[in-house]
């Protein structure tokens, strides 16, 4: 591996506050994802399974009306009993509890787990189990993560319902995955119930209405100037098979950005486009960074990932791999001010293929606090160089757990460069 790098912010790091807006953000997530943005949005960032674990059951424990929870991935392991517990105790109270999972996700969750919660009031749907149909029903899978209690309130990012967020998978040498989750108190909490009721729906043999499968709905605040709307603005965007939604984003956001692009993807198997994209915007001047894992679950994936290192590498984009078990989260980050949070990596799956969600957030604070986790994680990585031969891995030092949010460094700070 190459010598210890540590990460710097750009020569001139760009002023949050000094960036001119408009109503680009709303008006181009509609034009190119169907998304309708919300002002008036509370946002939280998550970057370890407990505090996302805590706030989820805290929300569930909480509940008056409905939980609905979608996850690709369910375990009834000590997590996943957790929430059952949870989740069965907000029915016994009379709130309408609903829990969907992709059928491959939850092979690690037992029938007793499954038939102990439906005895306890919890309807449960599997969505594409296999059979006689096209792709006999292996694709496409359902990755999206999302929690909505009581549609004011959502979660939603890369975790999902295991204890390998808490404590890893290996016995040797194990650490808790690393990974990010949003949570969005506020009208985008709406459409968080409007994704989950179109997946529910889906799970369940429903056929969308036309109108909503041609996009002939009309469009809401697209108008919106991010100067002059209550922070922050949210957008939730759907991926769906064939419709590239946030591979196209990623091209938008790369030809907007003036000063950085910062993107975490746990398996990154980029098209041309997203090549093109990234080292076009770096060979322009602007910070590129990539974070990856540099071992993680799928060996494989991580092999192919490192065949795209020397052409980025050479083009100016910089390079990073997680030193822990696993980096898992599926963010970007944009001069500080546009924030992707949701469950989609650059591959073919997951741009192209499966069904994803991702929370897309325009706000300069939430910007800041997420340019803080970056650099922390930046920091328990190693950087990768083009001075290398060959790209495999050597023992790295375990990784310190993360400080919390009021210990870590500011952007510019000695313990952030």
């Amino acid at each position: 591996m190459s010598e210890r790098r540590r990460p710097t912010p750009p020569a001139v790091p760009p002023s949050s506050s000094s960036v001119r807006g408009g109503p680009s953000f709303a008006r181009a997530l509609w034009r190119i994802a169907s998304a309708q943005v919300s002002p008036g949005n509370r946002v939280t960032l998550f970057a370890d399974g407990d505090r996302t674990f805590a706030a989820m059951l805290e929300l569930i424990d909480g509940a008056r009306h409905a939980v609905d929870l979608e996850s690709y991935l369910v375990r009834s392991d000590e997590v996943g009993r957790r929430f059952a517990a949870a989740l069965g105790a907000a029915a016994r109270r009379g709130v309408r509890v609903r829990l969907l999972g992709d059928w491959l996700g939850m092979r690690g969750a037992s029938r007793r787990w499954r038939r102990a919660l439906r005895a306890e009031g919890v309807e449960v749907r599997v969505f594409s189990p296999p059979g006689l149909r096209r792709w006999l029903g292996l694709v496409p899978r359902d990755h999206r993560k999302v929690l909505v209690v009581d549609g004011a309130v959502g979660v939603t990012g890369g975790i999902g319902i295991g204890e390998q967020w808490q404590r890893g998978l290996l016995r040797r040498r194990g650490s808790p995955w690393r990974d990010r989750c949003v949570r969005i108190e506020g009208p985008a909490a709406a459409d968080l119930e409007a994704a989950f009721e179109h997946m529910w729906g889906r799970a369940g043999g429903a056929r969308a209405p036309r109108a909503e499968r041609r996009l002939r709905r009309p469009p809401r605040n697209a108008h919106l100037d991010p100067l002059t709307a209550p922070r922050s603005l949210v957008g939730i965007v759907e991926g769906e098979p064939g419709r590239v939604r946030v591979g196209r984003a990623l091209h938008l956001q790369a030809v907007a950005a003036q000063h950085t692009i910062w993107l975490a993807s746990a398996y990154f198997v980029p098209s041309f486009l997203e090549v093109d994209a990234l080292s076009g915007a770096a060979r322009d001047g602007v910070d590129v960074r990539l974070l990856v894992p540099g071992r993680g679950d799928h060996p494989w994936v991580t092999r192919l990932t490192r065949r795209y290192y020397r052409r980025l590498l050479a083009n100016g984009v910089r390079i990073w791999e997680w030193s822990g078990d696993m980096m898992h989260s599926k963010t970007s980050i944009v001069d500080g001010r546009w924030v992707r949070v949701g469950s989609t990596d650059f591959n073919p799956l997951g741009v192209a293929f499966n069904y994803e969600l991702d929370a897309f957030i325009e706000d300069a604070e939430v910007g800041g606090a997420a340019e803080e986790i970056f650099l922390n994680e930046l920091s328990l990585s190693r950087e990768v160089t083009l001075r290398q031969r060959r790209w495999t891995r050597r023992a790295v030092p375990r990784p310190e757990p993360p400080a919390p949010p009021d210990e870590r460094p500011r952007p510019g700070s000695r313990r952030a460069t």
